[in-house]
């Protein structure tokens, strides 16, 4: 099925989403774990936090226009052609303990640093008008090669963002992350538990708030 965004450009899936192992093999990350996306990783999540009741977040969905259908039977409809109708913000929203979480999914197979072009500016723009409303902006990053995961605040985001525009590098170094972004570890199930690390950021921001307003 051909899939289109709203300027007509061809819809491609993200490489590091859908890349599978030469010859057929999956990567093994683990045998919990195997062949999962991050995207099924956070679903996973977020199912088990709505069945305990500790928050409601979910994947947002995509309008979508179909312009071309196909019937090889009358019992059947083949979809050919499809636009997405608007542009996406981010992959997630909800709310936990009060705050509205709003944040997107990426995966990277680099090792040194994570590729800005994986963030559209509507994207940039959502996440900072989330964060003029006292939202909470971020997007959850998987290096496979470590099969590590971290929350990257927006105003990280914003930061490198900015530099880029200024002619500055195209991506966060991995280093950079470690220092400035929240670690996610792994467990058992779900997987990525990433809920208490989102209560990290926003402890880190109310204190960063505090002390801004002493200084003033």
């Amino acid at each position: 099925m051909t899939i289109r965004y709203p300027n007509g450009k061809l819809y491609s899936p993200n490489p590091a989403v859908q890349k599978t192992a030469k010859k057929g093999k999956e990567k093994d990350f683990s045998f919990s774990n195997r062949g999962k996306t991050l995207e099924d990783e956070i679903n996973e999540a977020n199912d088990y936090y709505v069945k305990r009741r500790f928050a409601i977040i979910h994947k947002k969905p995509v309008p979508v226009q179909i312009v071309k259908v196909e019937y090889p039977s009358r019992s059947a409809a083949v979809i050919r052609e499809a636009y997405f109708r608007t542009p996406s913000t981010t992959d997630y929203n909800g709310v936990w303990n009060g705050h509205y979480i709003d944040f997107d999914a990426k995966e990277t197979a680099s090792k040194t640093s994570f590729p800005l072009k994986n963030i559209h500016l509507h994207q940039m723009t959502h996440m900072q008008q989330v964060t003029e409303q006292n939202g909470v902006a971020f997007i959850i990053v998987r290096f496979s090669a470590y099969e590590r995961y971290f929350i990257v605040p927006y105003d990280v985001l914003q930061k490198a963002w900015l530099a880029m525009e200024n002619g500055e590098r195209k991506s966060i170094p991995f280093s950079t992350i470690e220092k400035d972004a929240f670690e996610i570890p792994t467990s058992y199930f779900p997987r990525i538990d990433y809920l208490p690390i989102v209560q990290k950021l926003i402890e880190a921001k109310s204190h960063g708030s505090e002390s801004e307003e002493i200084v003033e």
